[in-house]
């Protein structure tokens, strides 16, 4: 009686494990949760949009966006890190998912054990941009007007991108300036509009449209060359800053660790079609996003050298965030 009990009991395992093949085959056969950690509105929202709606169209299913922010972007991250791993569930997010746990000294994820990379799809210059009422047509006017007064700049997360060069180039320029950190860049947008920031570290995505008709003044730019839409803006490296104002960190989508193999390889060939999309490369463009994309194995790579590159900026500075 036991050996048939047991018996009944591998062949119910079997069963299940076979069922399990089969879904993970057939995936997807329900919509997929995309995680941006971010609000809607702004780059990383947009740049998702744009990436996964020929994902959708090639793999039969919706792509949700859920845009969980919070954290510098570690609530969303988490909220997929402890997912179910099934594939129905997975990260859309930027170079904040290894950032803001040094800048916080804390993380509630494991980016090497809890993700596997799906492809980074590029990055992206921000700019430094200032209202109408700053003086200042040039960084060197910008600097020269602003010491000695009560300034603040802003970013659109704490420990993120705008955050820390900012603070950097606060520094370097003998400003002392205030940080207020904003959740999204829609709102620290609104408060540069109206001037109650002084400046900010923006997105082509989300700032475009004010730096060209006027309503924003872009003086520097982070990257090694200039923006396409904004020629005449120097990057900081040509006014002399460090090496460290090349950065334009990463945008790119990942998976809970233990996706099954059959969903993560379907995913990974949907997002590489997608990055060779020509509707997908155009809207990309038009953002003065910058197309750069990397598989699996090189993603990862590129998250554990800027986790590098962050760590030592971190240390060196001793930037930190609550």
């Amino acid at each position: 009686m036991k050996r048939r009990t047991l018996l009944a009991g591998v062949a119910a395992a079997g069963a299940l494990d076979a069922r399990g093949a089969g879904a993970a085959e057939a995936y997807p056969d329900r919509p997929v949760r995309v995680v941006v950690p971010f609000p809607a509105g702004g780059a990383t929202d947009v740049w998702c949009r744009i990436v996964t709606t020929p994902m959708a169209a090639e793999l039969g299913q919706s792509f949700v966006v859920d845009n969980r922010s919070g954290a510098a972007g570690m609530i969303g991250a988490d909220a997929v890190a402890k997912a179910v791993p099934d594939g129905y569930t997975i990260l859309f997010t930027i170079s904040s998912l290894v950032q803001s746990p040094v800048v916080f000294r804390r993380s509630p994820y494991d980016v090497e054990a809890d993700f596997l990379p799906v492809g980074q799809l590029g990055g992206t210059n921000l700019v430094l941009a200032i209202g109408l009422g700053v003086p200042g047509t040039t960084l060197e006017e910008f600097i020269a007007a602003g010491r000695g007064k009560d300034y603040s700049f802003g970013s659109y997360s704490p420990a993120s991108t705008g955050h820390v060069f900012g603070q950097v180039f606060s520094d370097i320029a003998g400003l002392g300036m205030t940080h207020v950190g904003y959740r999204g860049e829609a709102p620290e947008l609104v408060d540069l509009l109206s001037g109650r920031i002084q400046c900010a570290l923006v997105s082509l995505t989300s700032a475009k449209g004010y730096l060209q008709n006027g309503r924003l003044r872009g003086l520097a730019c982070l990257g090694r060359q200039r923006t396409r839409s904004l020629p005449d803006v120097p990057t900081f490296l040509e006014l002399g800053y460090p090496e460290e104002f090349v950065w334009t960190g990463g945008a790119g989508m990942l998976a809970p660790a233990r996706i099954p193999p059959a969903a993560h390889a379907k995913l990974v060939a949907a997002f590489k079609n997608a990055t060779e999309d020509g509707d997908v490369q155009r809207r990309l463009a038009e953002q003065d996003f910058i197309l750069d994309y990397l598989p699996p194995d090189a993603h990862r790579a590129e998250l554990r050298r800027m986790h590098a590159v962050w760590t030592a900026l971190i240390q060196r500075t001793g930037i930190t965030a609550e």
